[in-house]
């Protein structure tokens, strides 16, 4: 077994007043999982509006460049992980240790400035899918992001009778911040009033590891076909007719789902025309 680094949680500090970033944002808390995965939050802009499941361009200044000493901004897309409700953002990220920006990213602490660019946008929408009866949320590693935020969205539960997801990883430790984020669902009394008592029962969580031992062992691409995960979560196949889907991992899961779910007889959508499924193409775990 591969040992976890212990998680920590930061404490918020005050927010500076006087930002000296562009689009600057002041960090409020940080929550490390494992030596390769870390959430954090941070304030949002007063005037910022955006759909849950959508996408921002967030990042730090990069070094100066040795021949003119020039310093420019280092941003990547990363989902929000927050509801559209929110009054903070939140997101969560993975650490590569020579990445340009997550080199630097994963060492922020509370009070710290990044940059936002407060534009969102991004495929994991409600309004790029049809009317449906279940909705598949479909994630590896911390493509889980977007799932994060529309798990806390009050449509979510209005529009469907059953919310599966399943979050695919490569160690258990990984699964943390999903485990945690869905547990906490039961227990949230501001969506309980809004949504309605018991909300959370229509969730089915289904996590899976590929290297470290766990209670469910497996691709899910691969439980799917052999029938497994349908058998394990007592459910049908997917069906165009009352299922529907969101896809957010790394190119070749995103791929191979896709032709899956198009095996079923689901068709992509779109903000512009809405269908049977969608996915983020600007994530890559």
């Amino acid at each position: 077994m591969t040992e976890q680094s212990p998680v920590t949680q930061a404490q918020a500090q005050p927010v500076k007043a006087a930002p000296a970033l562009p689009d600057a944002q002041t960090v409020t808390q940080v929550k490390h999982y494992t030596d390769r995965l870390f959430s954090f939050r941070c304030t949002r802009p007063a005037s910022m509006r955006f759909r849950s499941g959508e996408f921002v361009m967030i990042g730090l200044m990069g070094d100066p460049d040795p021949k003119t000493g020039k310093v420019k901004p280092l941003l990547r897309a990363y989902s929000i992980a927050s509801p559209s409700w929110d009054e903070e953002l939140e997101f969560y990220s993975i650490k590569v240790q020579d990445g340009p920006l997550t080199s630097k990213l994963q060492h922020i602490q509370p009070g710290d400035e990044l940059i936002l660019r407060p534009k969102p946008v991004g495929t994991l929408v409600h309004d790029a899918l049809l009317p449906g009866k279940r909705l598949w949320f479909f994630a590896t590693g911390t493509g889980f992001a977007p799932f994060a935020s529309l798990l806390r969205e009050p449509q979510t539960y209005e529009d469907y009778d059953e919310i599966v997801i399943t979050h695919t990883c490569r160690e258990a430790g990984e699964l943390t911040y999903g485990a945690e984020l869905i547990e906490s669902l039961k227990d949230d009394e501001l969506l309980g009033e809004v949504i309605g008592e018991g909300f959370w029962k229509k969730i089915r969580y289904y996590p899976t590891t590929t290297r470290e031992e766990s209670p469910k062992m497996g691709r899910i691409t691969d439980l799917m076909r052999t029938g497994e995960a349908f058998t394990d979560l007592e459910c049908t196949p997917l069906n165009p007719e009352t299922d529907r889907a969101m896809i957010c991992g790394n190119l070749a899961f995103n791929l191979e789902l896709k032709e899956m779910l198009e095996a079923y007889g689901l068709e992509e959508g779109a903000n512009s025309k809405p269908a049977h499924y969608v996915v983020e193409k600007a994530f890559l775990d």
